[in-house]
């Protein structure tokens, strides 16, 4: 066959070019794939890519469009379906999940005709389209059915949704259908008793759901439909996307909650490596030390780490899991910090504790206070400080998580009840925020520690006087860590001037997106790495849920709570405020909708997330934000009176929680930019 014969033809779906997607479209190709290997497709015939430009012009296409029609139309006395079958959509890494026109119920060639023209009409690009046509199948019951859970990740089950008639209400987000979950030999974990599906055709969906991905090497994302004789048809396939691993059995089970109040922000990686490798060295030199943990354990990974900026702790190395006993109570550096139950195995460590922790104190007050003005340190003393910085960290760090866990302290006195008297009396006194700052340093326990320009401090009501009695070993070792950090962000915020000063950094607070062995280089004169203008600038995630663990970089947290009909859709979680009603939703907003229409596709690479109250997980829309990270959550009912214009809410398309949040998260100090 010549090239312009191969132009020019109607292919039916048995020929061999229509197994071929630059001919004849992903769709197409994949369905005519299926019928080689005996899936139940229906017949048709495609327009490939190479012709839909030349459907108006060249009178011999016409013909044989006309005859292809006429055979599969009966002559008029069959309706057809008109479908889009482009170059772009069924990929392995984007689906275009209802992004093109397909066109149901055609009847005559003047019908015909237009719904060819309004398919074409929807590419995206030239050279992009071929045309699938189809009879148009009167559906008993249809749906969506994934051969793997696209929002767990498990590939043992199979996930169907399903709707009495057509699946296109459902894929367009018209109706919710009814779940079912799956084992791959059809037995049914969770579905409605009386729903559209019955369990012979539920195993009847396992089967081919086995057999599309024998067929496709992999899990497919498959809509069917049962016809009234009660015959399954395969209407499309295509690889199941955006399918996030499941989490490791074995993965730590990680929680905001021991290291929140100490690093409460979210932080950029200069900040990480200043402040939050410390704390995890000392910590784990602490569970070592009382032998909580083993010296093995601890080398297989960290017992804090970044999660997108947050910190986190391993919460069952520090005997914080929920909901199951452990050996370990919470090791915790911040308030409400428990006693290791084996402290009883380092009694002498007990008692040189407290002169231990006097001793650290007034060696880190003697060495803060010899620190001369920034302006008069070199570059080779800035990188000292901040070296020394992140050295006295780890000790206090260590000093105070084996004081909170094996001494008994007063409670009485805390380091915040003696950081609110003293603001309270300079307010009174008339005192700006840098003299307060100079002459009550304590106040610095109110606010956390960021690299930048120094914000304001808080306001406070009216406070008692100062409390008389000596702050215990914790509280002081609490507070001299708050004051290192806050030298090291001086420091560091110093560096990012001067760095700007001389031309190398186009702005201060790029300082924070550089890593520590790469400012201690930029200093010395070294180049800047290639990536830090396009580095991203905190928070890179929404505030961490309370129990979590990882999967690669996704967060997998806990269930949803059940009574509000909420759904997971998948897409991570974000924050952001609410859209709702007319209009075009500003970018980094939260999309909150009654139905899933297709309409809205346009709006989801700009969102930060999509709510509906209404949906399914498996349709078009819901697929569609999976593939571009958007977090989405479905079914959840009364979402637009819970959420109004303008709230700020977290979306976790992981778990289903959509809360509102005081008030937008990550902000910095002011007078600081984003850093990217």
């Amino acid at each position: 066959m010549s090239d312009s014969d191969r132009a020019l033809s109607i292919l039916r779906l048995d020929h061999p070019l229509a197994a071929d997607s630059a001919v004849a479209g992903a769709k197409a190709a994949n369905l005519a794939r299926a019928a080689r290997r005996g899936l139940p497709v229906l017949p048709g015939f495609v327009i490939p890519v190479q012709a839909v430009g030349d459907l108006d012009t060249d009178l011999a296409l016409k013909r044989r469009l006309r005859e292809a029609w006429t055979r599969l139309s009966e002559d008029g006395s069959r309706a057809l379906v008109v479908r889009s079958s482009s170059t772009a959509e069924d990929g392995a890494v984007s689906s275009m999940a209802g992004r093109f026109v397909s066109v149901l119920g055609v009847r005559g060639r003047p019908a015909f005709r237009e719904a060819v023209g309004e398919v074409v009409g929807s590419a995206h690009g030239p050279d992009t389209m071929a045309v699938l046509v189809q009879p148009h199948l009167e559906a008993a019951c249809g749906g969506v059915m994934f051969g793997a859970d696209p929002v767990d990740g498990r590939t043992d089950r199979v996930v169907v949704a399903a709707v009495r008639g057509g699946p296109h209400t459902l894929v367009g987000g018209e109706a919710d259908g009814t779940r079912y979950v799956l084992t791959r030999r059809g037995r049914v974990i969770e579905g409605a008793a009386g729903g559209p599906l019955t369990r012979p055709r539920l195993r009847e969906l396992a089967r081919l759901a086995a057999r599309a991905a024998a067929v496709f090497g992999g899990p497919q994302d498959v809509e069917f439909a049962f016809d009234g004789a009660g015959a399954l048809w395969l209407l499309q396939s295509r690889p199941v996307t955006a399918l996030a691993p499941p989490p490791p059995r074995r993965a730590p089970l990680l929680g905001p909650g021991p290291v929140a109040e100490t690093l409460p922000d979210a932080l950029a990686p200069l900040e990480e490596d200043l402040w939050l490798a410390p704390l995890d060295h000392g910590i784990s030199e602490a569970l070592a030390t009382v032998g909580a943990v083993s010296r093995r354990a601890l080398r297989r990974g960290p017992t804090v780490r970044s999660v997108g900026g947050r910190a986190a702790a391993d919460l069952r190395r520090l005997g914080a899991a929920p909901g199951r006993p452990s050996r370990l109570r919470l090791l915790n550096p911040v308030p409400a910090v428990r006693r290791l139950s084996v402290a009883w195995q380092v009694g002498r460590l007990r008692a040189d504790l407290p002169a231990l922790a006097a001793e650290t104190v007034a060696g880190v007050d003697a060495d803060l206070a010899a620190v001369p003005p920034l302006a008069e340190l070199d570059d080779e003393d800035l990188t000292a400080a901040l070296r020394w910085s992140r050295a006295t960290l780890a000790a206090l760090h260590g000093l105070e998580a084996l004081a909170g866990s094996l001494l008994d302290e007063p409670a009485s006195v805390t380091t915040a009840q003696l950081a609110l008297a003293a603001l309270h009396e300079d307010r009174r006194r008339g005192w700006d925020d840098p003299r307060i700052l100079t002459e009550d340093p304590v106040v610095l326990a109110l606010t956390p520690p960021a690299i930048g320009a120094p914000g304001p401090l808080p306001d406070v009501p009216a406070r008692a006087g100062r409390p008389r009695e000596p702050l215990p070993p914790r509280e002081a070792l609490r507070l001299r860590i708050r004051w290192v950090q806050e030298l090291s962000a001086r420091v560091a915020w110093a560096a990012g001037r001067r760095l700007h000063a001389r031309g190398a950094l186009a702005r201060p607070e790029l300082v924070r997106a550089l890593r520590m062995p790469e400012l201690a280089a930029v200093l010395q004169g070294g180049p800047l790495p290639a990536d830090l203008e396009r580095r991203p600038a905190p928070p890179r995630t929404a505030p961490l849920p309370a129990v979590f663990r990882l999967a690669g970089d996704r967060i997998v947290a806990e269930a949803a709570p059940s009574g509000d009909g909420a759904r997971p859709a998948g897409g991570g979680r974000g924050t952001g405020p609410v859209h709702s009603g007319d209009g075009d939703p500003t970018p980094g907003s939260v999309l909150v909708v009654r139905t899933l229409a297709p309409s809205l596709a346009v709006h989801l690479p700009s969102v930060a997330g999509l709510v509906a109250e209404t949906g399914s997980p498996l349709s078009h829309l819901a697929i569609l934000a999976r593939e571009l990270g958007v977090p989405t959550v479905v079914g959840l009912r009364g979402a637009l009176d819970r959420f109004p214009p303008g709230t700020h809410v977290l979306v976790d398309g992981d778990t289903g929680r959509v809360e509102p949040l005081p008030s937008a998260t990550g902000t910095r100090p002011s007078g600081e930019e984003s850093v990217a």
